[in-house]
C-alpha cells in the first residue's frame, strides 16, 4: 500500500516508501506538471489540425484521425513497456530494461527526472512527449500512406526509436546525459528523431502521383485549421517546455518566456522571407515559422536567456524556410516538410544551445549546475551537442528504414499502397469512408462521370469530362517558386510563375 499523507501546516504531500524513507512533495509542483501534461496533450490534436489544413480536402480528415490514433497507441505502449525502456534506473546507456513493465512500482517514489515530483506524475507527463513524437513523423505519410498498418508502425517505432533516444538523452544512465549533452525538452528525442523518420518515410513511400506537375501545386485546403492548429501547438508548448523544469519555479517561468519569444521571432522571420518573393503576408508562412522557432528553442529553453531566444527564432525561421527546398534538390517528396521544420530546426536548436547555454539560467531552479556553453567559455559543449544530434539523425534514419522495409515484407503491413485509386480519391474516402466536411467532390483524375445532387444544378443529370478538381476551391496562385504556399508547406512541387486556377 502506498503511504501518502498531507502535512496540515504546509499542505505538503508526505510519501514514505517500504524502507521508511520519507519524501516531501509540493502540491504546487505536482499541480503544475499535471497542468503541463494537459497542455502537451492538446498539442497532439493541434498537430493533426495543422497538418489537415495544409493538405487537400480529400485527405484532411486522415491527419486528424492519425493524431488521435497515435495518442491511443502510444498510451498503451507507454504503459506496456515504453516508460520502463526509457526511464528505468537499472538500464544501460542506450535503453532501459523492463523494471517498470506494466507500470509495476510506478507510484509515489521520487522520479528519475526530478526528486520534486513522484514517478507517476513524471510518467504521465513524459507519455505526452512519447505520443506527439511519432505523430510528427506521420506527416510524411500524408496523401499516400495506408492508415491501417500505421498503428503497428507507431508501436514498433516508439519502442525501437523514441524510447532509446529518450533514454540516452534524459535517463541519468544515458550516454548523452552522462557525457554532458544539454537537451531540456526534446530537441533530439522529439524533433530530430521524428523529422529524420519523416525523411526515411518519404524516401520509402516514393513520390505522389503527379509530383512535379500542376496537379500537386495546390493551396492548403483550410488555412483556418492551420492557424487553429498552430494556436493549439503554441499554447501547449508552454507545458512542453515550461513543464520540463519539473517544478513550479523560476526556471519554468524563463522557459515559458523564451518559448513565446522564439516562436514570435520565428514566425515573423519566415513570413518576411516569403514576403520577399510574393509580396504577400502569408498566414501559413507565419505559422510555419512560429513552429520552427518553437522547435529550435525546445532543447535550450531551460538553459538560455531572452536575448538568445531572439536569435533562436531568427535562425530557425531562416534555416527551416530554406530547408524546405531540400526536397527539390534531392528529389524526395516530404509532403508537409516535416524534415525541414523538425529535424533541421532541432539540429539548429541543439547547436545554438551549445553556444548560448548559461549556468546562471539553468540554476534558476536552485538545483541544476552545468558548466554552460560557449557563452560561459565551456567550448566543448558544442561538440557534445553535435555528437548527440548526429547520433539521433543516424539512429532514427537507419532504424526507421529497417522498420519500414521489414513491414513491407508482410503484405498487410505495407504502408505504401499499390492501389493508385487510393491516392486519387484520397485517404479519407478510400481508407475511412468519412470526410472532414459535409460535402464530397471527386478529383479530375478519376475519369468517370460526376453525378449532380440537389443544390448542384440540374438534379439527376451527369456531366462527363469534368476537369475541375472537386475538393479544391477555385483560387489563383501567384507563386514564383516552391514558397508559393508559405515556404513550401503542403504543396509538394514548385509553382510556375504563371497564374493558374486549381479546381
Amino acid at each position: 500500500m502506498v503511504n501518502v499523507t498531507n502535512e496540515d501546516t504546509s499542505n505538503s504531500i508526505i510519501f514514505s516508501d517500504d524502507a521508511g524513507v520519507v519524501t516531501t512533495y509540493s502540491p504546487g509542483d505536482i499541480a503544475w506538471i499535471l497542468a503541463a501534461t494537459a497542455l502537451v496533450w492538446l498539442m497532439i490534436p493541434g498537430l493533426g489540425l495543422f497538418y489537415s489544413g495544409l493538405l487537400r480536402r480529400k485527405n484532411a480528415l486522415s491527419m486528424i484521425y492519425l493524431s488521435m490514433m497515435t495518442l491511443a497507441t502510444v498510451a498503451f505502449q507507454w504503459f506496456f513497456w515504453g516508460y520502463s525502456l526509457a526511464f528505468s534506473e537499472t538500464g544501460s546507456k542506450f535503453i532501459g530494461n523492463l523494471k517498470y513493465f506494466g507500470l509495476k512500482g510506478v507510484d509515489g517514489d521520487p522520479s528519475i527526472g526530478s526528486p520534486r515530483i513522484p514517478a507517476l506524475v513524471f510518467c504521465v507527463y513524459q507519455l505526452m512527449f512519447a505520443s506527439i513524437t511519432p505523430m510528427i513523423a506521420l506527416g510524411a505519410v500524408a496523401e499516400r500512406g495506408r492508415l491501417g498498418p500505421l498503428m503497428v508502425f507507431v508501436f514498433i517505432w516508439s519502442t525501437l526509436v523514441y524510447d532509446p533516444i529518450a533514454c540516452w538523452t534524459w535517463n541519468s544512465n544515458g550516454w548523452s546525459f552522462s557525457l554532458g549533452g544539454l537537451d531540456f525538452a526534446g530537441g533530439s528525442p522529439v524533433h530530430i528523431s521524428s523529422g529524420t523518420a519523416a525523411l526515411a518515410i518519404s524516401i520509402y513511400l516514393g513520390k505522389r502521383t503527379g509530383y512535379g506537375t500542376e496537379r500537386l501545386a495546390y493551396k492548403p485546403n483550410n488555412t483556418s485549421y492551420v492557424i487553429l492548429g498552430t494556436a493549439f501547438l503554441w499554447f501547449g508548448w508552454f507545458g512542453f517546455n515550461g513543464g520540463s523544469a519539473l517544478a513550479a519555479n523560476l526556471r519554468a517561468a524563463m522557459a515559458c518566456f523564451v518559448t513565446n519569444l522564439a516562436a514570435s521571432v520565428g514566425g515573423i522571420t519566415w513570413m518576411l522571407w516569403d514576403y520577399r518573393i510574393e509580396r504577400k503576408w502569408s498566414a501559413v508562412g507565419f505559422c510555419s515559422g512560429a513552429i520552427a522557432g518553437l522547435v529550435a528553442i525546445t532543447p535550450g529553453s531551460g538553459f538560455v536567456g531572452a536575448p538568445a531566444a531572439v536569435l533562436f527564432g531568427a535562425v530557425a525561421g531562416t534555416v527551416c524556410n530554406w530547408a524546405t527546398q531540400l526536397k527539390f534538390v534531392f528529389g524526395y517528396d516530404d509532403t508537409l516538410d516535416v524534415f525541414a521544420s523538425h529535424a533541421i530546426g532541432g539540429i539548429a536548436g541543439n547547436i545554438l544551445t551549445g553556444l548560448f547555454a548559461q549556468s546562471s539560467v539553468a540554476g534558476f531552479d536552485g538545483i541544476t549546475e552545468i558548466p554552460g556553453g560557449w557563452l560561459d567559455h565551456h567550448y566543448v559543449q558544442l561538440g557534445y551537442q553535435i555528437a548527440d544530434s548526429v547520433a539521433a539523425v543516424g539512429y532514427s534514419f537507419v532504424m526507421t528504414t529497417i522498420i519500414l522495409w521489414l513491414m513491407h515484407l508482410i503484405p498487410f503491413l505495407r504502408i505504401r499502397s499499390s492501389n493508385e485509386e487510393a491516392e486519387i480519391v484520397g485517404l479519407d474516402e478510400y481508407d475511412m469512408g468519412e470526410f472532414a466536411y459535409d460535402y464530397v467532390g471527386v478529383d479530375q483524375e478519376l475519369g468517370h462521370e460526376i453525378e449532380f445532387r440537389p443544390g448542384m444544378g440540374d438534379q439527376g443529370k451527369t456531366v462527363a469530362g469534368v476537369t475541375s478538381g472537386g475538393r479544391e476551391v477555385g483560387h489563383r496562385s501567384h507563386g514564383l517558386n516552391g514558397h508559393g504556399n508559405g515556404g513550401g508547406h503542403g504543396d509538394g512541387s514548385t509553382e510556375s510563375g504563371i497564374e493558374k486556377t486549381v479546381g
